[in-house]
């Protein structure tokens, strides 16, 4: 193990031990986890909108705050949240990592991600978790393109379809939308798939999971502008050139541990039953999943 695996894991115990004792041990069955960086203008608004119940199951939204230097953890607090607050901002990888191991330890059955900065719709939670619920998915994400999205941003749009395309051709998995943060799933997939990634790291977990025979699924949803605030991921070219770099570098490490070629013919779309088509995959014969 490595000096900054080390650190890591000194920073995510002693975060996950504060966590504990300041809300307890136990949570509800749906965990909603949020990143949340510098966002104290947005946050208190998208916190308001997530549902306290979702199809009859008790919800706790748990807000991870990396390293912030504004108000972002009082907002979140006064808004009802579970907050971790992290001292060192390390990226929303580092966090959304951090929040699924809480999530786990609290003994949640799923989690739900949203972002901070409201570009997500909390009508959409629903939606998108029914698949996992129902049992037909472990999986699932929303897409954009097979809902909407407000942006008018051409090169990001652009990109989009790029991302989808190349991680499509190289795991075999027919997918859409590769960046969507609206995503849903069994809680212990979080702890089966390999994340090392401080930042990018939607699609690292979703080739994890694609790598490791889940069965995904995508669905309709909306892409909002931002509400408040700013990226924190850099302009088009700098957020283009690392996104790929995690997607090929990620596709390599899973390709050379992984029993079986993630390059075979893309699956055909299916749908899920009582909503929108979607694409997926059901989890390879013979293989099952691990957790750590």
């Amino acid at each position: 193990m490595s000096t900054s695996d080390v650190t890591r894991h000194d920073i995510d115990d002693a975060a996950l031990a504060a966590f504990t004792a300041e809300h307890g041990g136990d949570l509800p069955p749906i965990a909603i986890v949020i990143a949340a960086y510098n966002e104290e203008q947005g946050i208190g608004a998208v916190l308001k909108e997530i549902p306290a119940l979702i199809d009859g199951l008790e919800t706790a939204t748990i807000v991870v705050v990396d390293g912030a230097s504004d108000d972002t953890a009082a907002v979140a607090r006064r808004a009802g949240a579970l907050v971790c607050d992290v001292p060192v901002n390390r990226g929303q990888g580092a966090a959304l990592r951090l929040g699924y191991r809480i999530a786990r330890a609290g003994g949640a059955s799923y989690i739900v991600t949203t972002d901070a900065d409201g570009q997500y719709d909390p009508a959409d939670m629903r939606r998108v978790l029914e698949p996992v619920t129902r049992g037909e998915a472990d999986f699932a994400t929303g897409s954009r393109l097979l809902g909407r999205q407000e942006t008018h941003d051409l090169v990001r749009r652009l990109g989009v379809h790029v991302f989808a395309w190349l991680i499509s051709r190289l795991t075999g998995q027919r997918v859409t939308d590769t960046s969507f943060g609206l995503r849903a799933m069994r809680a212990e997939v979080t702890g089966a798939v390999e994340l090392r990634q401080p930042q990018y790291q939607s699609s690292e977990l979703l080739i994890g999971v694609i790598a490791r025979g889940y069965r995904i699924v995508e669905v309709p949803a909306t892409m909002r502008l931002r509400a408040a605030g700013s990226t924190k991921k850099g302009g088009n070219l700098v957020y283009g050139y690392r996104y790929s770099r995690v997607v090929l570098g990620t596709w390599w490490r899973e390709r050379r541990s992984s029993p079986a070629p993630m390059s075979a013919p893309m699956s055909a779309p299916v749908s899920v039953p009582g909503s929108a088509p979607v694409s997926g995959s059901v989890s390879a014969p013979g293989r099952s999943a691990k957790t750590k």
